[in-house]
């Protein structure tokens, strides 16, 4: 009897460091992409200037209020996304916000090297979030509950 609670021993031990493992791992996804997202909506704000996001928003044919949303949605969702609030629902959210930033790009070709930036950035970054959606918050978060 004892050989075998010592064998499932080493199995629920190594069960449990993979989870542990697995959140952490989620934590970080989580993290860079809020750290990210924040960075491009402070970038907005800071860098282009809020009146300077509307003017290049509506030089490309969308309204300019589209630019707030989208300033909204990185500032906010990236913070929602550092602190591990509602991670499911703000990847969802800011899924669309990167296949916009992905159809304004997509006539520079491929590499987001290119000038004007390619579409293949934007692309990966809305695919990341849909992992991140699926994964949920991972560790590290304020709060369990809204998680």
């Amino acid at each position: 009897m004892q050989t075998q609670a010592t064998q499932a021993s080493p199995t629920l031990a190594n069960a449990s460091q993979t989870q542990s493992l697995q959140a952490h791992a989620t934590a970080l996804l989580r993290i860079s992409l809020g750290v990210m997202a924040l960075a491009h909506g402070l970038l907005k704000v800071f860098v282009f200037t809020v009146p300077g996001t509307v003017g290049y928003f509506e030089s490309i044919g969308l309204p300019g209020f589209i630019a707030y949303l989208t300033i909204l949605a990185e500032v906010g969702g990236g913070l929602a996304l550092l602190l591990g609030v509602y991670t499911r629902w703000v990847s969802l959210a800011l899924i669309p916000v990167l296949l916009g930033a992905a159809w304004v790009h997509a006539g520079n070709g491929w590499v987001f090297s290119n000038p004007g930036g390619g579409w293949e950035y934007p692309v990966f970054w809305a695919i990341t979030l849909l992992v991140q959606a699926g994964l949920g918050s991972g560790s590290l978060v304020v709060s369990r509950r809204f998680a």
